[in-house]
């Protein structure tokens, strides 16, 4: 009893085995039903948002020294007594207005400094600071 002949046997199969490409669908399936509604339940967060606008400019400090004779410096630059007033006015029309940082020697009468805290008060300055050195 033969079951084919010599020639059905050697054929080429061309049909695909769609078995195990349903079995992968199948897994993938299950897979993605289990882990979508643990994806919904995600951690809440509060992300920050951007912002196209420009940053507010910071304002520019205004360095003022008293040396020892009692000569002011404005931002290193020798200025004379009469310059001061001005110069304080000015700077306190800007916006925003500038910082003014003094610094006085050790050695400098409290006086001249007194008298540059004085003029940067009639001339409007609200941001005065002082620069002192560490001791070592």
């Amino acid at each position: 009893m033969a079951f084919g002949t010599q020639d059905d046997s050697d054929e080429v199969m061309n049909e695909i085995n769609m078995t195990p490409l349903v079995d992968v669908m199948l897994v993938l399936l299950i897979i993605f039903i289990i882990t979508v509604p643990v994806m919904k339940d995600a951690v809440k967060i509060d992300l920050p948002r951007a912002s196209s606008q420009p940053e507010d400019a910071k304002p520019e400090t205004i360095r003022l020294s008293v040396a020892a004779d009692g000569s002011y410096f404005w931002n290193d630059n020798r200025i004379a007594d009469e310059d001061l007033e001005p110069r304080l006015q000015a700077e306190s029309h800007k916006t925003p207005q500038p910082e003014l940082h003094i610094r006085g020697d050790k050695d400098v009468r409290y006086e001249r400094v007194a008298q540059a805290m004085s003029a940067a008060q009639q001339a409007g300055v609200k941001k005065i600071g002082f620069i002192t050195e560490p001791k070592k």
